[in-house]
């Protein structure tokens, strides 16, 4: 098996969720260190566009999105299981947590007081760079309030926790899987703003289940330049297989865009090679990553034919 590279940065809480994964699964890897915003110039030479954090690369194989990429780490190592045959509503609940939870979090933790924390000594200006790089990357995004985002955040962590003192120790008994890991990010990084973490003081259960998943930690890792990176892709010269199903409304070979339904929506255009109920791969060229396959999953994202002039 090819190394196995997470593109990600500290403070990303999806780059938190897919490190734990790495840990639980005690896998190795390649950490590349990339902007927290734009530009990101070896970023997109990867991915054609999609500039969400993390992404993954096993060559010269691109997975975006963590919902895709826990799946694929779960191919690689396939125990512990991720995906447990006794939790069929656990990816479910993984999908509204990787976006109700999380954006509810976000909020609270970055109010002025957490952003303080989370963003340091950042410089006036970077502040402001970092401000602009949010808004363009959510535009047309409607978020709550913070008055709205608390209200529904505590509802949402009154309910989880009084699941862990129910049923726990984990979200599904006594297995971790998909689920604990996609609400955890968020518990994690409402923590680290801490001037507003004390909001999570009234959850114990809550707390004692997200102690149990930090202990995985990160299992062992070793630093990528991203311009390495793009080299090993570019020097890779093969792919995972991957075909285009029957009856998806598509066929191998055309010209198509891929965006992310929600936010970030980027587009990523490029030849589909690969199509199924569960993800799409488009193949695309650049100049120094090479040949490089983009994988997607179907879930919150959306393909199109690229139109023709």
């Amino acid at each position: 098996m090819s190394e196995l590279i997470l593109h990600h940065y500290g403070n990303s809480p999806f780059s938190e969720k897919i490190r734990l994964i790495l840990g639980f699964k005690k896998l190795p890897w390649r950490s590349v260190q990339i902007p927290a915003i734009m530009p990101k110039p070896d970023v997109l030479a990867l991915t054609g566009g999609y500039r969400k954090t993390p992404f993954m690369q096993i060559g010269a194989d691109i997975y975006c999105d963590s919902a895709l990429m826990a799946r694929v780490i779960d191919r690689l190592q396939p125990e512990p299981a991720l995906y447990p045959t006794h939790q069929p509503l656990a990816v479910p609940l993984a999908q509204w947590a990787d976006f109700t939870l999380f954006w509810s979090a976000v909020t609270w933790a970055m109010q002025p007081a957490g952003a303080a924390v989370m963003l340091g000594s950042a410089q006036p200006e970077v502040l402001k760079a970092f401000a602009a790089d949010r808004a363009a990357f959510t535009a047309g995004m409607r978020r709550n309030s913070l008055a709205d985002a608390t209200v529904q955040l505590k509802a949402h962590l009154a309910a989880l926790d009084t699941q862990l003192r129910q049923g726990g120790p984990y979200l599904f008994g006594a297995q971790a899987g998909i689920a604990d890991f996609s609400v955890y990010h968020s518990i994690w990084f409402i923590r680290r703003a801490t001037p507003v973490a004390g909001l999570l003081d009234a959850y114990p259960a809550l707390l004692s289940w997200a102690d149990r998943l930090a202990s995985c930690g990160h299992h062992t890792h070793q630093d990528l330049s991203s311009a390495d990176a793009v080299a090993l892709a570019a020097a890779s010269g093969a792919h995972a297989p991957c075909a285009v199903a029957s009856g998806m409304g598509f066929e191998a070979g055309q010209a198509v865009v891929v965006q992310a339904a929600d936010y970030g929506t980027d587009p990523v255009t490029g030849t589909l090679v690969g199509l199924d109920e569960h993800e799409v791969v488009v193949q695309r060229h650049d100049e120094r990553a090479g040949t490089v396959h983009v994988h997607f999953p179907r879930f919150g994202f959306q393909i199109k034919k690229e139109a023709t002039a």
